[in-house]
This record gives C-alpha cells, sequence and structure tokens, in this order.
C-alpha cells in the first residue's frame, strides 16, 4: 500500500531539500555508476519518465540516512519513486504545470541557503562542477518534484475529515502504537526590518555607479556579476535571468530594462530587492533577456534603534493585554512565513507545538531562559536571506513529554487522520491512473510488484 510519507512524493527528491546529505552521498552513489565497473540502467519507466540504478540507490542512501532504525528495503523506495513517476505523466496528460517563476524561485532558495551555509568552493568540490552547472542540472529534478507535488494537491483538494472522524481514527490506534513526544515550545516572533536610511542607500547606489565605470571601461560585467551581486540565483551565470515575459519581474527593473538598448548600461535602479545595474541583452517582442548586479544596502545603528523602539511599543502593548500577539504579527511582522501563522512556528504536522530538537538553537538557548508568556526585548539577528533585522520572541506555551492525546494533540492527530484519508484517496487514483498510463519494471525488481502493492 502507498505509505504514509507518500506526500512527500519522491525520496530521491530529498536529496534536494537536504543538499548536506547529498554532499555526501549522492556524489558517492553517482559516481559508483558514472565511473566505477557498474553500468547504469534503466530500472523502471512510466510513459517517457524513468528511473535509473543510480536515482534508486542515491534515493535509497538518503531514506536509510533519514531513517536508520526503518526496516527500508529497495522495493519500498522503487515504489516510492515509480508513484512519483505516474503523478509526472499524468501531469503531462491533464496539463498540469508549474512557471518558470516557481522553479527559479524554489531553486533560488534553495541554492542561497546551501551556497550560505557550506560555501561554493564545498558544493563545487564535492560535485566536480561549477555552482552555475549544478544549478542548471538541478533545475529538470525542480521542476519534476513541484509538479508532482502540484498534481498530488490536485488529487487531494477536497479532501477532508470531521471531528468525529479524527476522534474514530484515534481510537484505531492501539494504546501501545501510540507516539510519545518529547518536550515541544509554542513561541512566536515578530520581525521587524529596518527602514534603510537615505544615507546608507545612497552608499549603495555610489557602489553600483563604481562598478558601472568599471564595465565601461573595459571589464567585463559577468565577471563583477559573480563577485559582487547579491542575488545568488543569477550571480552565478554572470547576472544574467534569461528570457523574461511582461510582469514577470518588479515593475522598476522591467520599465527600465524595455526601454533600453541591447549592450547598454542603466543607471542604478532601485526596488523592493535593493539597487540594481541592469544591462539588456536582447529583445523579442515582449519578452526580453538581462542581466544585472544587485546590492542592498545596509541598515545603520539609527536604523536598526528605530526598528527596535517600534518592536519596543508592541511589546509593551502585548504584555498589558492591549494588542493581541498574533494580531500584531500578522498587520506587522516583516517574516511572511510566521506571520501567516500569527507569527508562531510552526512543526511540519501543522501545529503551532514544536520539538525542542528541532527548533532553531538560538531560539531555544533563549527562550531556555524565559518564563512562559514573557517576550523578549528586541533582539538583533540576520534572516535566513542574510538581510539585517530586529525581533521579539513570544515563548507562550511548554509541553512535557507525553503519550499522544486528543486533547494535547488534537491537530497532531488531525493531521494523521487527514493524510491517512489523502493516502487513500491517491490509492484510488493510482489504481486508476495505472491503466492510462505504461508502466515497465526492470525483471530484476519483478519481486517487488510494484504495481500491484500500491
Amino acid at each position: 500500500m502507498i505509505r504514509e510519507t507518500l506526500h512527500k512524493i519522491s525520496l530521491k527528491l530529498i536529496v534536494l531539500t537536504a543538499l548536506a546529505f547529498a554532499l555526501t552521498f549522492s556524489h558517492e552513489a553517482n559516481a559508483q555508476y558514472s565511473g566505477g565497473t557498474t553500468i547504469d540502467k534503466i530500472v523502471a519507466k512510466v510513459d517517457n519518465y524513468i528511473v535509473l540504478r543510480s536515482d534508486l540507490e542515491t534515493a535509497y542512501l538518503e531514506a536509510a540516512n533519514q531513517n536508520p532504525k526503518a526496516r527500508l528495503n529497495r522495493c519500498d523506495v522503487l515504489r516510492q519513486l515509480v508513484i512519483e513517476k505516474v503523478l509526472l505523466a499524468k501531469a503531462e496528460i491533464d496539463s498540469v504545470v508549474v512557471s518558470d517563476d516557481e522553479v527559479n524561485a524554489n531553486l533560488d532558495r534553495r541554492l542561497q541557503y546551501f551556497m550560505t551555509t557550506y560555501g561554493r568552493e564545498s558544493i563545487e568540490e564535492q560535485f566536480g562542477k561549477s555552482v552555475e552547472e549544478f544549478r542548471d542540472e538541478l533545475r529538470g529534478d525542480i521542476r519534476d518534484q513541484l509538479t508532482a507535488q502540484q498534481m498530488q494537491q490536485t488529487i487531494t483538494a477536497d479532501v477532508k475529515v470531521t471531528p468525529s472522524e479524527v476522534r474514530a481514527f484515534f481510537k484505531r490506534i492501539p494504546e501501545d502504537s501510540l507516539p510519545f513526544y518529547s518536550t515541544e515550545v509554542t513561541v512566536g516572533q515578530i520581525v521587524k526590518l529596518p527602514t534603510v536610511s537615505k544615507d546608507q542607500k545612497e552608499v549603495t547606489r555610489k557602489k553600483l555607479l563604481e562598478l558601472r565605470e568599471r564595465i565601461i571601461s573595459g571589464e567585463s560585467f559577468a565577471e563583477l556579476a559573480e563577485e559582487y551581486s547579491e542575488d545568488p540565483g543569477s550571480a552565478v551565470k554572470g547576472g544574467e535571468l534569461g528570457f523574461m515575459e511582461r510582469g514577470q519581474l518588479v515593475p522598476q527593473y522591467e520599465a527600465t530594462a524595455l526601454k533600453m538598448q541591447p549592450g547598454s548600461l542603466s543607471q542604478p535602479v532601485e526596488s523592493e530587492f535593493g539597487f540594481h545595474l541592469i544591462q539588456l541583452i536582447e529583445r523579442r517582442g515582449n519578452r526580453y533577456n538581462s542581466r544585472h548586479i544587485l546590492m542592498k544596502p545596509n541598515s545603520s545603528d539609527t536604523d536598526i534603534k528605530n526598528a527596535e523602539v517600534f518592536l519596543d511599543s508592541l511589546r509593551g502593548r502585548i504584555l498589558n493585554d492591549t494588542l493581541d500577539f498574533a494580531k500584531a504579527a500578522k498587520e506587522h511582522s516583516d517574516d511572511k512565513e510566521t506571520a501567516a501563522s500569527g507569527g508562531f512556528f510552526m512543526s511540519q504536522d501543522g501545529s503551532n507545538r514544536v520539538s525542542t530538537d528541532e527548533i532553531d538553537p538560538v531560539i531555544f538557548f533563549t527562550i531556555d531562559t524565559m518564563q512562559i508568556g514573557n517576550i523578549t526585548k528586541p533582539l538583533e539577528y540576520r534572516m535566513p536571506d542574510g538581510k539585517q533585522a530586529v525581533r521579539i520572541l513570544f515563548y507562550k506555551d511548554r509541553t512535557r513529554p507525553h503519550q499522544a492525546n486528543l486533547k494535547e494533540d488534537y491537530q497532531k492527530i488531525y493531521n494523521a487522520a487527514l493524510n491517512e484519508r489523502k493516502t487513500e484517496a491517491l490509492r484510488v487514483w493510482f489504481n486508476e491512473a495505472r491503466e492510462k498510463v505504461f508502466i515497465d519494471i526492470d525483471p530484476e525488481f519483478g519481486r517487488c510488484d510494484i504495481t500491484n502493492s500500491i
């Protein structure tokens, strides 16, 4: 049957999410089949989509690393990879597509995080190729992952469970099988990005003007972009963004680029992302290709102080019960992800209770000195994209280690019940879909009985 982990779509593609693992294991698995004595081959095919033996081995290593205690075998992993390919094949038939913008944004976020964490040189050394080449190589996998996810969301969009069904689901779980939860905390944040002063903006603008003069004097735009641009997604490609349609880029950038002649350089252009130095490469009607160097102005001490004063005012109102924390977070926090949940960090199961094993160590050591119900004074920190910011942390609650129960863990149990219902919907869908696509499994894995055991 389809495993509860199906919502992850593909064990292979976890490698793209957890690139730290890929730096050590994926490279070894691929090397075994590309440079070693074992010849890579197709082990499964679904319409025009294939699964290579090297794909299977990479996914198996990753799954084993993710859960060392699980009794995992290659049949389980291959089954998940085949499901993913069926989703992709049906997405193609049903015209389910993801945009280039979604693919690029997802790819840029992942690469930016891991380049910041591990460094460009580490990635290039492990994979034996430039970050730009690695980025291009990952693009297809990222597109497949997002397409499969969108197809699954389409299949399960109308699946729901009622409170009575949640209770019935919980009662079916044998008492000795109930999960045991470690200490969990409910923590929220309100983030404020300092408003950058005119003086700081002018410093950044002058830096771009200096680069502009260097390019006019003969230096390579691409080389300067790779060295100075703060847009990691395009910097590795010499600042080039590729062909874009009208409306795909921020208005300030697009308006400038569309007025330019190919090869010309703009003056510094300000947008919500910072300042851009733009060069138009080519235009084809409403489509255009350009490159840019992005620089983000830093906040001054005064800018940061103003943000601290603003947050301290919110903190006082929340502590005096004249303002609700969640309402303040939704209206004022500059961190979109937590603002959407009223400022609270969310666990993978959709609950606002997060295990102390999973929470950011900086946050953990901060709240470890606090009383429940307290809010910190404004604290400086850097957001995942490197921006300077200030935040206050609200330590709302702490849950002792305990065995799962409906009173304390309703949200977790609700999500488990919903996932079971979605899994069943996917199983039914798969049984219908497999009649509409071609599935071929290599005889070596015939024992897995892939199509009849999902």
